[in-house]
């Protein structure tokens, strides 16, 4: 078994490197100058005596509206401007920012934030706890509809006590909440009240650097704040945030030193890139899950036999080996193990002839044709080749559907019923930017977050998760929130809405002469503490 089993994976990989070749026509490493229309002339950083630095990343901004951003990288280039009453350090661990102390009353409903005095906005205004509250009344409007909302769905009230204290008052216990406020940053009132600027294209907040231009697709420059309440954090003058799709691209904008941050490394040039003289080669523990969603509430999706032999057809070793170059782990949950309360479940184990039982029985013997979404990513259209050739040793005939970014999440969370929506299955990841197990676990299997109301785009259905989900935020008892969440995991992992592929590990990279830019265990950058030497 263990021989046939090797032979299998040997064969698999060699198929996918054919694939992989034949497609990197249109993934060559183009020039640095052709990527960017600069030229290596262009190097940034300490290199040419500048102060400012280049930032390659793989996908584009959705949006700069700091409490509608809901994918990773909107979340961190929002974040490099604006800030929170709290926020996370490089381990996900709850800090103060905008908030000098806070503290939590007895019965957890009531949150107190003691504000900082020496805080100003960019456009000049105070912060202060009248700021706080424009913040929060623009989020409670329905009007508004901001995903910002679901994380205050339990703050029943604000309470002004005085120009730098305010109290939240919840309606019920919301054992995240912490968490949620680290989400939520604080824009300037005079910017929310200009009917004249979007918000979204005009971002003003409190940070380290603020906005200068966004040219949607291909870049967005901000520059230092030179009223930033903690002049030490950074000596950087400006950042450029490029996103680059193209793996060779980006790899090659590192080497040049036409960027002097990249995100992701490209797994096949950690290599080489780690042989390079000045560069470092940084690798993360992440909580970053990579699966593909199947849509439960269409046939034959609907069909717990059919998405468990998807399972089962998918060689989860030949996908971290193939797609991910050996860089990560098989999902053995439904979340990273980095995540708060993950218990391990027993993964799907490769057995084509096992899936191909399951296919009969629920009456799928010879297959059926499928689409299979996804961004424009080199290394997502591996991943939906890899996926395309698993499956067709079940008879699934699946047609790849690459889409930017922004087009791909119009099309996720546009339908406004389940019956509205025609993807089928969606290549994508999830990371809990708000680093709970809540995080990981309400958005994605809850019913009240069907799009277009949350990520739940699997239309996963099931009451008793939905019960769990909600005692477990109830509960400020640590013990009883890792049975229950062991208990939501085994339930979720055994319905199988998703193809459970894999964990990332985040590989970054950057000159030795930058430093204090690193990537979170969720995927975002932080620059607050950029410094080049």
């Amino acid at each position: 078994m263990r021989k046939r089993s090797f032979g299998l994976l040997a064969f698999i990989i060699s198929a996918i490197f054919v694939i992989s070749a034949c497609s990197s026509g249109s993934e060559s490493s183009p020039s640095p100058s052709s990527s960017s229309g600069n030229g290596a002339s262009e190097s940034s950083g300490s290199d040419n005596g500048s102060k400012e630095i280049n930032i390659a990343i793989d996908q584009n901004f959705v949006t700069l509206d700091p409490h509608n951003a809901g994918d990773t990288v909107s979340i961190f280039g929002t974040r490099s401007m604006y800030e929170g009453l709290v926020g996370f350090d490089q381990n996900m661990d709850v800090v103060p920012v905008l908030a000098e102390d806070y503290t939590v009353s007895e019965d957890t409903l009531t949150y107190t934030f003691k504000l900082r005095e020496d805080v100003t906005f960019h456009d000049g205004e105070p912060f202060n706890a009248a700021a706080v509250e424009a913040n929060f009344n623009r989020i409670m409007d329905e009007e508004n509809d901001l995903r910002a909302k679901r994380s205050f769905q339990y703050i029943d009230s604000l309470e002004v006590v005085n120009d730098y204290e305010v109290k939240f008052i919840l309606s019920e216990p919301f054992s995240a909440m912490l968490n949620k406020f680290a989400m939520v940053p604080m824009a300037s009132p005079a910017a929310i009240n200009d009917d004249s600027k979007e918000l979204s294209l005009n971002p003003v907040g409190t940070g380290p650097f603020q906005f200068s231009e966004w040219n949607q697709g291909d870049s967005l420059v901000v520059t230092k704040y030179a009223e930033y309440w903690d002049p030490e954090a950074t000596n950087v003058e400006q950042v450029t945030y490029k996103p680059v799709p193209e793996n060779g691209a980006r790899a090659a904008m590192l080497k040049t030193g036409e960027a002097d941050f990249v995100y992701p490394v490209p797994q096949q040039n950690v290599s080489e890139l780690e042989k390079e003289e000045g560069i470092v080669i940084e690798q993360t523990p992440s909580t970053i899950a990579r699966y593909v969603s199947i849509n439960t509430f269409m046939e034959p999706f609907d069909n717990e036999n059919v998405r468990k032999a998807m399972n089962l057809a998918v060689n989860k070793e030949a996908y971290i080996q193939v797609v991910k170059n050996g860089y990560g782990n098989i999902l053995d949950s439904t979340m990273s193990s980095e995540t708060q309360f993950y218990s391990q479940q027993e993964p799907y184990t490769f057995d084509v002839e096992k899936a191909k039982e399951l296919m009969a029985e629920a009456g799928y013997e010879d297959g059926f044709e499928a689409e299979i979404w996804g961004n424009t990513s080199s290394e997502t259209i591996k991943g939906m080749e890899f996926i395309q050739q698993q499956l067709a040793q079940i008879g699934i005939d699946v047609t790849i559907k690459s889409m930017e970014e922004g087009t791909l999440s119009n099309e996720i969370y546009t339908p406004q019923t389940p019956e509205e929506a025609k993807v089928q299955m969606w290549y994508v990841s999830w990371s809990p930017s708000s680093g709970d197990a809540d995080g990981a676990t309400r958005s994605l299997f809850s019913t009240e977050y069907f799009p277009p109301n949350g990520a739940n785009t699997a239309y996963y259905n099931n009451s008793q998760v939905d019960e769990w989900i909600n005692a477990a935020n109830q509960t400020a008892d640590p013990e009883e929130q890792a049975d229950i969440y062991a208990n939501i995991q085994s339930e979720v992992y055994e319905d199988a809405p998703w193809i459970f592929l894999g964990v990332d590990t985040l590989l970054s990279g950057h000159p030795d002469h930058l430093e204090g830019v690193y990537v979170l265990p969720d995927g975002s950058i932080s620059i607050k503490n950029a410094q080049l030497k």
